[in-house]
């Protein structure tokens, strides 16, 4: 009994990434059509004021408070529990902020405050010289 050896074949090393291509085109349309939709929102009349967006951390923060009432209290220069007017509050912040420039300082607003307050306030942390003004919330 003879045996005939088959031929051998040549390995072939290469990958076909055409099906890759095809599948990430596909996820690239289904994104593309997604993507919109998920930005779309609720329209509402924001408030006009004037500041930039600021990125800091800072690990003991100064915390300025803002009642339901619309009162604004600050945990450092005075009695912490005693309310201020927006102008002692800027003061105040930026004679912290003279002896460390890069302090962050952060807005508790009570959820019943008027959203322009809040925004108001931080636009006056800013003009005070703060590099971050960010919002606590729970």
């Amino acid at each position: 009994m003879i045996r005939r050896q088959k031929p051998k074949r040549k390995l072939n090393a290469e990958i076909n990434v055409v099906p890759y291509i095809d599948v990430v085109m596909v996820l690239l349309v289904v994104f593309m059509i997604t993507a919109p939709m998920l930005t779309q929102g609720v329209d509402v009349e924001l408030p006009k004021v004037g500041g930039e967006p600021v990125d800091s951390q800072d690990k003991e923060p100064l915390i300025v408070t803002v009642t339901a009432e619309g009162e604004y209290y600050i945990d450092v220069g005075g009695d912490p529990l005693k309310s201020v007017s927006m102008d002692v509050v800027v003061e105040r912040v930026g004679k912290i902020l003279a002896s460390n420039p890069a302090k962050m300082i952060l807005v508790r607003g009570d959820k019943k405050v008027s959203y322009e307050k809040v925004m108001a306030l931080m636009a006056g942390l800013q003009a005070a010289g703060a590099p971050g003004v960010g919002l606590v919330t729970e």
